[in-house]
């Protein structure tokens, strides 16, 4: 009876050091991946920092809606910019830069704001539409 239990034993040692351990990139190391490969450099994909890059814009007379989005990533620092036309007629640009050391943005606006109504001067009061926020 204790020669089953030893064999049992030893079974489910063996069954649990076989299992994966989680998930992963198999060969990096940390947790998952290869659970305990002989020998080697430690597997077949290499850690290395993106290198990419994309632009996309919309630009809907119809609608009225313009933004788009184009980022750039080389060797781990990644640039990019965004924009979109606000509801109050101005472009919104944000210029920005990621690195090791943040995320660091630098945010602009071009054109004056125009709150709608008959016209005029800009003078104060109530369009009568309310409820817009209006940086």
């Amino acid at each position: 009876m204790k020669s089953v239990a030893v064999v049992l034993s030893v079974a489910a040692v063996m069954a649990v050091r076989a299992a994966p351990q989680g998930y992963g990139v198999p060969g990096i190391g940390g947790s998952g991946g290869s659970g305990g490969s002989s020998g080697g450099s430690g597997g077949q994909y290499a850690s290395a920092p993106a290198n990419y890059n994309f632009q996309w814009d919309v630009d809907d007379a119809q609608s009225g809606n313009y933004f788009g989005h184009g980022e750039e990533a080389n060797n781990g620092v990644v640039q990019g910019k965004y924009y979109v036309r606000l509801p109050d007629s101005r472009l919104q640009q944000v210029e920005y830069t990621a690195d090791d050391s943040g995320y660091h943005p630098v945010v602009t606006y071009e054109g004056q704001a125009q709150y709608g109504g008959s016209g005029g001067s800009g003078g104060s009061g109530s369009s009568g539409q309310g409820g817009g926020y209006y940086p």
